[in-house]
């Protein structure tokens, strides 16, 4: 029988003494091998882009330790917190690095962006300068610059900061496109217009910029110019659905109705939905016989009805817009209250007084209420002295 009485006295002692030295062995393996680098594994996590987890790696970092990297610590800190947007909380972190010594100019670039997004521009303005030379290095730091200006409404400053940017970057359009719209709202529309011209034809300019120009001319209510961009972007981008309802808006506000049906109309050809516009464009243009034409063809079946009963009522067609009862009830059109009054009107107009009472009744709008009441006081004298509503 095997137990450890009978095992050999100096096979135990060799046994011991190896277990002996296997505890030291590791003992000191320990007392050697290096901490752990948090600081280091933060920057790995935020060069791969995992910004919380270059968070959770720099929460391990002793900072109480003489020897750790402050300034470095509080600049990846600040970094982590600005990759996943908390702007507040990177401002405090970049800030707490440059206290603690943090020379590199790029930090006050990141300084910048913080103070952008978080809307103080007066220091965006000072950190961008203290990053000495590095601000002729990036053009997107001297765009933040004129905008920070622009903010601060120093359109002189902004001016200049863009006209510094195509100086040092003359390759590069935005400063000349920021300067276009920048010019629109300071109502200079002619030199808009013709610095606008000069960057849609340097930049081969899509349909997105041609429809940025041509609305804030249109906003600007520089209708005629924002309708000769929007023509030529027509021309050049046909099938531009965007391109085509700005143009038609813009039509619509210069108060040239047809235009802007016809091109809605065009545009429907790609795409349907634009149908029901163009037929209320015509609508509105008195065309009612074009508008109905194109009521037809309206998928939607709430629009294409109440559509309907309002270019009836406009071609004084009331009897085809009376028995329109039927659709507008199964519909649901009937919950709304100009519908509903509409149609009694139709009802009333087809000498059904009857019907237009019952329509009437259900009126709680005080407007509509107001013209129910009107539309009975005629309906009486109708009745008393038909000859007056023939």
């Amino acid at each position: 029988m095997n137990n450890r009485s009978n095992w050999p006295l100096h096979f135990l002692v060799y046994v011991a003494i190896a277990l002996s030295c296997y505890v030291h062995s590791v003992q000191a393996a320990e007392k050697k091998a290096p901490p752990a680098d948090f600081i280091e594994l933060a920057a790995v996590m935020l060069k791969d882009g995992h910004h919380d987890r270059a968070l959770m790696a720099l929460q391990s970092v002793d900072l109480g330790n003489k020897k750790t990297d402050l300034a470095r610590f509080y600049t990846l800190q600040g970094l982590a917190y600005l990759g996943l947007n908390d702007l507040g909380a990177a401002k405090d972190s970049l800030q707490q690095a440059v206290k603690n010594g943090q020379q590199d100019p790029s930090i006050f670039i990141y300084l910048a962006q913080v103070y952008f997004g978080l809307k103080d521009y007066k220091k965006t303005i000072d950190a961008i300068g203290k990053a000495g030379s590095q601000v002729n290095k990036d053009a997107a730091l001297i765009s933040l610059k004129a905008e920070s200006y622009w903010h601060l409404q120093d359109t002189e400053a902004a001016i200049h900061a863009l006209n510094d940017g195509q100086r040092v970057f003359p390759a590069d359009l935005r400063f000349l496109k920021r300067k276009v719209f920048y010019f629109v709202e300071l109502g200079l529309y002619q030199e808009a217009v013709k610095l606008g011209r000069d960057y849609l034809k340097r930049s081969n300019a899509g349909a997105a910029d041609y429809v940025a120009f041509g609305n804030a001319l249109r906003l600007s209510r520089e209708y005629q110019e924002a309708i000769n961009i929007l023509e030529i972007a027509r021309l050049q981008f046909p099938q531009d659905e965007m391109v085509a309802k700005l143009l038609a808006h813009t039509y619509l506000d210069h108060g040239k109705l047809n235009s802007a049906a016809f091109i809605l109309e065009q545009a429907a050809l790609l795409n349907p939905q634009l149908q029901a516009e163009a037929a209320e464009v015509y609508r509105r243009a008195g065309r009612f016989h074009k508008a109905l034409t194109l009521n037809e063809s309206i998928g939607d079946q709430k629009v294409k009805f109440k559509q309907r009963l309002s270019i009836l009522l406009a071609l004084k067609q009331f009897e085809r817009a009376a028995n329109m009862e039927s659709s507008l009830y199964r519909t649901g059109l009937l919950e709304d209250q100009d519908v509903r009054y509409a149609l009694a009107y139709a009802l009333f107009s087809s000498r059904r007084f009857a019907e237009a009472n019952k329509h009437l009744d259900h009126l709680k709008n005080a407007e509509l209420f107001r013209k129910g009441t009107e539309l009975r006081r005629l309906m009486e004298i109708c009745k008393t002295e038909p000859w007056q509503c023939t």
